[in-house]
């Protein structure tokens, strides 16, 4: 018993020592560069493929053969992903979510171009490199980590790696050469993902897909020692080998005994899967979502009808046999939820083959059970769906590069323990529909269904679901404070995509009439994500062109073509448009100028025509009134009015019906554009001794009090660091104390742990110091989504009303928001925040970027709305602003209120 202990030690060793050396190469890489080099493992195998054909193919000696993989082929390849793909991203200022989809690019082109290259089966005359001895391995291991440790604390080297991850543009001030830091962790990431490759290739399938996914599965060292710690990934890569060597000897009877098995030949899998949705995540909330797409085009009706005769065509011109067509349809369906989830609703979802591979599974199932073909796959749906569900209640908490694995380790648990397990797949069959067996009949049930999907998804696209997710794709804390409920929609996301996939799932194994693990490989779904992220990931006709494009080059006589073509264009992302962008287009017509780019900050402005006399009156501008964006006649930008906002439907505006922005509001009883009961009936938004501690102990507020009144307008002012945008944060619901430190009330309830979209819908809209706007929607889009996500009664008007009150209901309104300038954005945040119909507005720095114009106009609004019974309070630097516009002013300074 001692001795096979020792034995399987001994073997767990050997395994864990190269997934230390995976752990080392993507932690060096991601402190010296900031990217999670998903690639990693493809590196490996295009090393391990050189390697053999030096030495085996050849006839190299091993040494020298060695060396030059080891030494040449591998940094080479580590500073030319450097120089060509991640340095000009960096330059261009790309977030991680881009340069995450470029590893996936380099990681397909690479699977791609070694099955052009040497083939897609698997080789087993890998040469060997250290013999069988782990000791010799674990020795390596020990040897580099403790080398890259010596050389990150007591060289120079070290130093300015260090200094580059804590502060990369400090670093560059401050003379160090950031460029080559990066080079040089791209070329030793790179040598590790070498050794890694030439130490596993003699004992595992060395093979385009088999070996990639396989480091892929041991990124789990690196993520649980938070991409930072070598000795921990080391540590932790030495501890799982070890346990999953000894699982081996165990062998329980009964059901429990297969699933122990897979555990034990996977336990890399698991601690992946644990890693990646119970630890910390890596990255976090921020710039780390999918970008958003390019203006929304419309894509004319004739195209459309030629992509309609395109997939008609071989039901007319095709001989009897429809094995390569009949795999588009199906396959278009797949591709259509990676459109909802990243397209429309900008996450990273790498596991969408897994939900394709159960629909399938579900749906052999159930025929197996007697249940009809086409119900079986009606049933498999929903059953998806809730698996989608399940396992996407815990990704949808990640962000970024966190949400990237946990969607990946989620699609490769899936396959690993039910697609490819006996258990799960034995004697599996798969057949089609009874009166759908001719290609021709199940061709055209499949662009029945194809076609349905489409209408739903662009129904989806339409609507206020829509709109919703395209809001949090953009600017997810700007969503939040819409009023979107982001979990609950990103859970929606993610359970609409499980269900297309498993649907087009089972078409796909129903047309092959087999059910194939190798059609849901993660391998796969990462082709699949990426051949729909450059096509477009937000148009409709990109699941068929990119279904067509992957079938048809697949089928081809060079295997790999696809994925190499994919690769290449998903590795250029941020420099090459989306394909689908090359196609001809219809844009909405607009009146008025050319838009302009957004870094003119004082642009034309989209206003009404109407400046306030001294008592309240009209005095007209010249010319016709600007709400498209025209010119006056001067050339000067007309300023902001609050004089007449009720345009044609001649309804007073508040600044109508009020002669001083501090006296008594109206008497009439004028309706108030918010639509808000009297201040009356409300006690306000309140603090109660709030403190708020950060991580690591510093206080950020220290016992605050605050009262804000209905119908004033409250300023907080103070220097930086003082604890305004904290204190700010709190009350809109971004930043929630612990508990025992502080309240917050409204209207005498307490609201402390609601979250940000809560309080939206409860009466509090706020605004952002840094502009919070959907570029992808239009300047309505995004006013209408205040409207919409308030969570109280509908009230159509609002959006009038807030577009008028703002000088937005001209031909502006049909604009997206990616072609205005900041002075007109402002107004369009300020415009959706009060569509809701708020009583309480928190406003961060309302007038940055604005003209002395747009100002002094921007106060007469806000002391408008005070008047009219609405809560304001202004965070602001502007001290003319200020005084002109606040009832109270409150200072701050070191998280405390001092007047």
């Amino acid at each position: 018993m001692a001795s096979l202990t020792y034995e399987l030690t001994l073997a767990g060793l050997a395994v864990g020592s190269a997934a230390a050396l995976t752990g080392i190469g993507l932690v060096v890489t991601y402190r010296a560069t900031g990217v999670l080099n998903l690639a990693h493992g493809a590196v490996a195998m295009v090393c391990a493929y050189v390697l053999r054909q030096l030495v085996v193919g050849w006839g190299w000696p091993l040494p020298l053969g060695t060396l030059v993989t080891l030494l040449v082929v591998a940094p080479a390849i580590g500073l030319a992903l450097d120089r060509g793909v991640f340095r000009p991203l960096a330059l261009r200022g790309s977030n991680p979510a881009q340069t995450l989809v470029a590893t996936i690019g380099v990681f397909v082109l690479l699977v791609g171009g070694a099955v052009l290259l040497w083939g897609p089966g698997a080789r087993d005359d890998a040469p060997v490199l250290l013999g069988d001895d782990p000791w010799a391995q674990l020795a390596a291991v020990v040897a580099l980590a403790c080398l890259v440790g010596a050389v990150t604390r007591w060289t120079r080297f070290g130093r300015e790696l260090r200094a580059v991850v804590d502060n990369r543009p400090l670093a560059v001030l401050a003379g160090i050469d950031a460029d080559r830091v990066a080079a040089a962790g791209w070329a030793f990431g790179s040598f590790t993902a070498g050794l890694t490759g030439v130490l596993l290739a003699p004992y595992v399938r060395l093979d385009p897909y088999g070996l990639p996914l396989l480091v892929v599965e041991v990124i789990a060292v690196a993520v649980i020692a938070r991409m930072r710690s070598l000795p921990v990934a080391v540590g932790a890569a030495l501890a799982i080998g070890v346990a999953q060597a000894q699982l081996t000897r165990l062998h329980p009877e009964g059901w429990a005994g297969p699933l122990l098995q897979a555990v034990g030949a996977n336990l890399f899998v698991v601690a992946l899967l644990v890693a990646a949705l119970v630890l910390p995540g890596v990255g976090g909330k921020g710039r780390d979502a999918l970008p958003p797409p390019a203006p929304a085009t419309r894509v004319p009706t004739a195209l459309w009808l030629v992509v309609g005769v395109l997939l008609l065509l071989p039901l007319g011109l095709a001989g009897s046999d429809l094995h390569t067509a009949i795999q588009v349809p199906a396959l278009a369906v797949i591709l259509l939820s990676l459109v909802v989830v990243a397209g429309r609703g900008g996450q990273i979802a790498l596991g969408q083959a897994a939900y394709a591979g159960l629909g399938a599974l579900f749906t052999a199932l159930l025929a197996a059970a007697g249940v009809p073909t086409l119900l079986a796959l009606v049933l498999a749906v929903p059953m998806v769906a809730v698996t989608g569900l399940v396992t996407g209640r815990p990704a949808i908490r990640r962000h970024g590069l966190a949400l990237a694995l946990a969607t990946l380790a989620v699609g490769v648990a899936v396959s690993r323990f039910v697609l490819t397990q006996p258990y799960a797949t034995a004697g599996v069959a798969l057949g089609r529909p009874a009166g759908f067996s001719d290609d021709r009949a199940y061709y055209a049930l499949e662009l029945v269904v194809l076609a349905g999907c489409l209408a739903l998804v662009a129904a989806l696209r339409r609507g206020r679901t829509g709109r919703a997710l395209a809001a949090l794709r953009d600017h997810e804390p700007g969503a939040e404070a819409a009023g979107v409920p982001v979990p609950r929609l990103k859970l929606l996301a993610f359970v609409l995509g499980a269900a297309l996939a498993a649907l087009g799932g089972g078409l796909l194994g129903m047309g092959l009439r087999a059910f194939d693990p190798e059609q849901y490989d993660p391998v796969r779904g990462l082709l699949w994500f990426a051949a729909v992220l450059v096509l477009g990931a937000d148009s409709l006709l990109t699941p068929l062109a990119a279904a067509a494009l992957l079938i048809t080059l697949d089928a081809g006589p060079q295997a790999g073509t696809a994925a190499a073509l994919i690769g290449l264009l998903a590795m250029l992302t941020g420099r090459l448009p989306p394909l689908m962008n090359l196609l001809p287009t219809h844009r909405p017509a607009t009146h008025g100028p050319p838009a302009e780019g957004r870094k003119h900050v004082h642009g034309p402005q989209g206003t009404v025509g109407a400046e306030p006399g001294p008592a309240g009156g009209r005095t007209h501008t010249q010319g016709r009134a600007a709400a498209d964006g025209a010119q006056p006649p001067t050339g000067r930008p007309p300023p902001l009015s609050t004089i007449r906002t009720a345009g044609a439907a001649g309804n007073p505006g508040p600044a109508e019906v009020r002669t001083h922005p501090h006296g008594p509001p109206p008497a009439d009883g004028a309706q108030p554009p918010t639509g808000r009961p009297a201040p009356a009936a409300r006690q306000g938004l309140r603090v109660h001794d709030l403190t708020l501690t950060y991580p690591g102990g510093v206080t950020a507020l220290s016992h605050v009090s605050l009262d804000l009144s209905p119908a004033r307008v409250t300023a907080l002012v103070g220097p930086n660091g003082a604890g305004k945008s904290t204190l700010f944060d709190c009350l809109a619901g971004t930043l929630r104390p612990r508990r025992g430190q502080g309240r917050i009330t409204l209207d005498g309830t307490d609201i402390t742990a609601r979250p940000a979209h809560a309080r939206t819908r409860l009466g509090i809209a706020r605004s952002f110091q840094r502009l919070a706007v959907f570029p992808s929607l239009t300047v309505e889009e995004n006013v209408r989504l205040g409207q919409e996500q308030s969570g109280r009664d509908a009230d159509p008007a609002a959006v009038e009303r807030s577009l008028r009150l703002f000088g937005l209901a001209g031909p502006v309104r049909h604009r997206a928001a990616a072609d205005l300038p900041t002075g007109t954005l402002r107004r369009v945040e300020l415009a959706r925040a009060l569509a809701g119909r708020p009583h309480t507005l928190l406003l961060d720095e309302p007038a940055a970027g604005l003209d002395a114009a747009e100002t002094a106009a921007l106060a007469r609004i806000l002391a408008a709305l005070a008047a009219d019974g609405l809560t304001v309070l202004v965070v602001e630097h502007d001290p003319d602003l200020v005084a002109g516009i606040a009832d109270t002013v409150h200072t701050m300074e070191g998280g405390r209120i001092l007047s």
